[in-house]
């Protein structure tokens, strides 16, 4: 059956097992839908893994962005038959013994995790974590690279070189920075309260130092920052438009973390969430776990999507050097890649 071309939309949804429903495939067909977040529930094995995202992307042209959050240590969603990716804080370990042993490690794992993943049909992991891991957050942790800011912009970037390698882009998460503040914004409602100044001269050192060219999204937090903004900053027109576009010079696509968490229920429902999010300067809103809301919104949300939204998401997806599954072990960048990520896993 053939299907009218549809661009890209600006809701980006999940399914619920390893095989998508009548149903599913309804409403990935909805001119608002641009993409599917796996998570590990949709995964038993890599060529089920194949199938899923294969038949995903046969259902719209342009084919629907496939994308996941698999960032390494604790994050990562597929595992059988994917290599054991290091959390990031394993990295910033390695730094303080070998910054230069670090840097290389960083790169052998982005291009390992960009490749296994494009080899499998997913575009784009959320990754890196920019975060700083002030030793506070119950929800970063390890999966921050380092305290130092300038330490996490240059492993971030050597991690991004590693993906932009196989051809993946990265999604630096989550701005402008959720290690100071100790609550989960899955569960709560984050507050920091540092002014801006703080927040500018540390947590956005990542963000400043040359690597937002090189990302191709960005994923702010739901955390409240009340000394800048009485909103949290991914429906912050300040820390959105003001900061991270015109400030910063930022040109990529602008992600919404999970409107279903907790930390987003502050704009209301999901409809007041998902504007609340546009208007404040998202390109695409994540609607995950709960496929009543993501019903809910489909039926009712009626945004306009500039030409330059649909512009940068049409930029998102990668192109794999590799191609198939079988083809990785041919090429000899990912057999030492992995051989490396697998020697710094072990010592892990």
């Amino acid at each position: 059956m053939n299907f009218p071309s549809l661009p890209l939309g600006p809701v980006m949804l999940d399914v619920a097992g390893t095989e998508l429903t009548a149903d599913e495939r309804e409403r990935l067909r909805h001119p608002l839908v641009g993409g599917v977040i796996l998570f590990s529930r949709n995964f038993s094995d890599v060529g089920q893994l194949v199938a899923l995202t294969r038949e995903i992307k046969a259902l719209r042209s342009p084919a629907l962005l496939v994308t996941v959050d698999h960032e390494g240590g604790r994050v990562q969603r597929f595992r059988e038959g994917f290599t054991r990716l290091p959390a990031m804080g394993c990295l910033g370990a390695l730094w303080d013994r070998s910054p230069n042993a670090a840097r290389d490690a960083a790169q052998d794992t982005g291009f390992v995790l960009a490749a296994e993943l494009m080899a499998h049909g997913v575009d784009l992991s959320y990754t890196p974590v920019l975060d700083l891991d002030y030793g506070c957050s119950r929800v970063i942790g390890d999966r921050g690279f380092h305290r130092d800011p300038t330490v996490v912009a240059t492993l971030a970037e050597a991690l991004v070189a590693g993906l932009a390698e196989a051809g993946m882009g990265g999604v630096g998460k989550h701005f402008p920075g959720h290690g100071y503040a100790e609550a989960d914004s899955h569960l709560e409602i984050p507050v920091d309260e540092r002014d801006f100044e703080a927040i500018w001269s540390a947590d956005l050192l990542p963000y400043r130092q040359g690597l937002l060219p090189r990302l191709a999204g960005i994923m702010p937090a739901h955390v409240i920052y009340p000394r800048v903004d009485a909103a949290p900053a991914g429906f912050s027109q300040f820390w959105l438009q003001e900061v991270l576009r015109r400030r910063l010079g930022f040109a990529g696509v602008i992600f919404s973390d999970d409107l279903t968490m907790e930390g987003a229920t502050v704009a209301g429902d999901i409809v007041a969430r998902a504007t609340a999010a546009q208007t404040a300067g998202c390109d695409m809103v994540l609607v995950c776990n709960r496929p009543d809301l993501a019903a809910e919104l489909l039926s009712r949300w009626v945004p306009e999507v500039s030409a330059a939204s649909r512009e940068r998401v049409g930029r998102l997806r990668g192109h794999s050097p590799t191609g198939e599954p079988a083809d990785l072990m041919g090429t000899e960048r990912y057999r030492r890649a992995q051989a490396a990520v697998r020697g710094l896993t072990d010592l892990a």
